[in-house]
């Protein structure tokens, strides 16, 4: 197998974004890991056939295991200088088996960057609440026995916009420098499902702490359950204390949705 992060020549390099959709079920999270599947590793397995020995991808942000992408983005310096609608389905025809999808190509400038460029990163979660186990969508959602209130679900919301020390929040293995984030969205739409209902929760921020997400969620579920009431969420922030945190629930309802930049480079492509 070709070494992606193999040295190469910067002069002669064009830098190529990629927007990127995956199912991540049966893949261990974005970051490239030793004998085991992961979105990165299948990216530069698939860019390795058409050109080899190319640096390393860089990712707006490190899914975890399970977790899905409908707008991760990425990009990937290439010496060839590629058309962008060839070079997303010769990637596409190589990425086919893995449930992985370029759905977007641009050349941008060789200062721009997946990650340090982005202004926010803007997350969907997917709840079902019904009593029957989901078929189609098992493993795209989390899904609740109960019904939930989705009034008190917000009430308890609101106590957590804005700017916090998240540490409840925060998985012991994150390792970000601070727990202190802001954050600027975190809301609820309530949709039809087949026998039953589906909360999605919108949640929006510059960046977040390992695990941040599923924690509010799995919080914000107990309080839509009736086994909290809306003001333990602000006693739970307040605490700064990983055991005041209510379920940590699993990552398969959990979606990086879109990544913000100041222009989308999607819609400009950037001369070289």
């Amino acid at each position: 197998m070709p070494n992606p992060i193999a040295q190469f020549n910067a002069e002669n390099m064009r830098r190529y974004a990629f927007k990127i959709e995956y199912n991540g079920q049966r893949f261990y999270g974005w970051q490239r890991q030793n004998a085991l599947p992961t979105i990165q590793s299948a990216l530069e397995l698939a860019l390795a056939k058409l050109e080899p020995d190319l640096p390393t991808v860089a990712a707006a942000g490190r899914t975890d295991t399970g977790v899905h992408g409908l707008g991760q983005v990425a990009h990937c310096d290439m010496q060839k200088d590629w058309d962008c609608d060839r070079l997303k389905g010769a990637l596409n025809f190589h990425l086919r088996p893995d449930k992985i999808s370029i759905i977007a190509c641009a050349i941008v400038d060789p200062n721009w960057h997946a990650r340090f460029s982005a202004l926010g990163r803007d997350y969907l979660f997917r709840l079902v609440c019904r009593s029957a186990p989901v078929t189609h969508d098992a493993g795209l959602v989390w899904q609740s026995r109960h019904p939930l209130d989705i009034g008190a679900m917000r009430a308890g919301a609101a106590y957590l916009i804005g700017t916090h020390d998240f540490t409840t929040f925060r998985s012991t293995m994150c390792q970000a420098k601070s727990p202190i984030k802001t954050l600027d969205v975190l809301d609820m739409s309530e949709h039809g499902y087949h026998a039953g209902t589906e909360i999605r929760f919108h949640v929006k921020a510059r960046s977040f702490l390992h695990n941040q997400v599923r924690s509010l969620v799995g919080s914000l579920e107990r309080v839509g359950a009736g086994a909290w009431q809306p003001e333990r969420m602000a006693k739970a922030l307040a605490a700064q204390d990983r055991s005041a945190c209510g379920p940590v629930c699993p990552s398969d309802g959990l979606y990086l949705e879109n990544v913000r930049y100041p222009t989308d480079v999607f819609s400009e492509t950037v001369a070289n």
